[in-house]
C-alpha cells in the first residue's frame, strides 16, 4: 500500500502528499501507538519505494481532515 492507504488501514486521520522535490509529506493524527506504527512502516515504505530518510516534526494543532487523504 501507499502511505495514505496504510494510514487508513490502521485508523489514522491526516494526509500524505507528494512534494515537487520527489519527497512525500505525511501528517498523521491519532493515538500514539498507531502513529508510531505508521512511522515504522514509513522507514521502509512500500515495496518499490526508496526511503533515504525520515524526518519527524511536531505538528501539534495542525488541522486534520476526517479520514486520511492521499494527495
Amino acid at each position: 500500500p501507499d502511505p495514505a492507504e496504510r494510514a487508513r488501514q490502521i485508523g489514522l486521520r491526516g494526509y500524505a502528499r507528494n512534494l515537487p522535490d520527489g519527497s512525500v509529506e505525511v501528517l498523521p493524527g491519532g493515538s500514539a501507538a498507531p502513529v508510531a506504527a505508521l512511522l515504522e512502516w514509513l522507514r521502509h515504505g512500500p515495496p518499490l519505494a526508496r526511503v533515504e530518510a525520515v524526518e519527524v516534526a511536531d505538528a501539534a494543532g495542525a488541522a486534520l481532515p476526517e479520514g486520511f487523504l492521499g494527495r
